[in-house]
């Protein structure tokens, strides 16, 4: 598992794209649409915090613990999120996908998709992985659903297992992904990507003639 450099993965709405502190500017913005770092369970940056978050997950990079992001909105050209591969281990080909967040525009429109599309893709098949976990807060609701969506099983919940920004103590959900499952787990987003393209086609369409 080479992760050093940091690869560029392109799909056909989204770019993931090395982060850097180049991208300050279009974080901010994208923390800001929907005050994303308002939502008590999250560990989503202040906009004041952005550079120093941006620091945090370059220096896990140079240590070897994440490969870090920015997301890029391939139509409009902004940046409307970060996300990462962390927790990586080399040794056992584990790795994790998290530390992600979304301008709430951004939110719902296929983005997200094709991110952990081809997140996924680079771990099982660049990297050889044999499992990929997700870990999300008890409380995030809207998460735990989004990485069921995706294909992952719950493997269950690590109790007490951390202490929230505000002191409250965090359970944290574990899913995952394992290699025999990629094939089934690929097709099925490719596929639910080929329906929103359908469904965003007929909301054009529909709005042309309105």
């Amino acid at each position: 598992m080479e992760i050093a450099p940091a690869p560029t993965l392109t799909g056909d709405r989204v770019t993931l794209e090395p982060l850097s502190q180049e991208h300050a500017d279009d974080l901010r913005a994208a923390v800001t649409d929907g005050d994303l770092w308002r939502t008590w369970y999250t560990s989503v940056p202040a906009p004041a915090q952005v550079e120093d978050e941006i620091d945090r997950r370059l220096a896990e990079h140079e240590a070897g613990r994440m490969v870090p992001f920015a997301v890029r909105d391939r139509p409009t050209g902004r940046v409307v999120g970060s996300t990462t591969f962390m927790n990586i281990d080399p040794g056992n080909r584990h790795v994790e996908i998290g530390s992600t967040f979304l301008a709430k525009s951004a939110q719902r429109s296929g983005i997200n998709t094709e991110s952990k599309l081809l997140m996924l893709s680079h771990a099982f098949e660049a990297w050889q992985c044999i499992a990929v976990e997700f870990r999300t807060h008890w409380h995030n609701h809207q998460s735990r659903a989004a990485i069921a969506g995706l294909g992952a099983k719950q493997d269950g919940v690590l109790r007490n297992h951390s202490i929230g920004r505000d002191g409250t103590l965090r359970d944290t959900v574990v899913f995952s992904i394992i290699a025999s499952e990629w094939p089934a787990v690929r097709l099925s987003l490719a596929e639910r990507l080929r329906q929103h393209d359908r469904a965003e086609g007929s909301r054009r369409r529909s709005a042309r003639h309105a």
